[in-house]
């Protein structure tokens, strides 16, 4: 009678000493999803969103302009998503965690300045094919989250200008005099 439960101790313990060596894998393996979204494949990764406005420029170069469009459009898109889960976030923890405010706020102004640079991006692209008036209401949305007083907007700006939809040029810190 000691055989079979030799047999069933033995096994167990081939069976613990196989499981061992998964228990940390297992654990790893559960710590690694919070780090996945930094690699650049995730749609939720600003670094992400950046790679499109490249691989955008780069169809631009090669005179794809209709996946040019189409990339331009993903990375609009996709930092619209992530606008509204930073601030979604930040407002959910004001009051209780200071740091997790800044942070998400933090990110959301990277995500306007990258969603600025699409607008850009996709508003010279709409120009080079003779269509301002598809560029101005992206042009307007960069002045708009950006301000004129910032790179993007002053650009932006210059671009109204230049097509027509604005006349009177800004220009940055110049004081405008009254009735100039």
């Amino acid at each position: 009678m000691r055989r079979p439960s030799r047999l069933i101790c033995g096994s167990a313990l081939a069976l613990l000493a196989f499981a061992a060596p998964l228990a940390p894998a297992r654990v790893q393996a559960q710590q690694e999803p919070q780090k996945a979204l930094e690699s650049t494949g995730s749609p939720f990764n600003l670094e992400a969103v950046r790679a499109l406005l490249l691989r955008g420029d780069a169809a631009v170069a090669k005179g794809n302009l209709a996946e040019a469009r189409k990339l331009y459009d993903q990375a609009r898109d996709a930092c619209r998503r992530l606008l509204g889960f930073y601030r979604d976030l930040s407002g959910s923890f004001r009051g209780l965690d200071a740091r997790i405010p800044r942070e998400m706020d933090q990110k959301g102004r990277e995500a306007l300045e990258t969603m600025a640079q699409a607008n850009l991006r996709l508003a010279a692209l709409f120009r080079r094919q003779n269509q301002p008036e598809v560029a101005v209401p992206l042009l307007v949305e960069v002045v708009k989250v950006m301000t004129p007083a910032s790179p993007e907007g002053r650009k932006a700006f210059q671009s109204l200008v230049e097509i027509g939809f604005a006349a009177t040029p800004y220009t940055a810190g110049a004081a405008a005099t009254p009735g100039s």
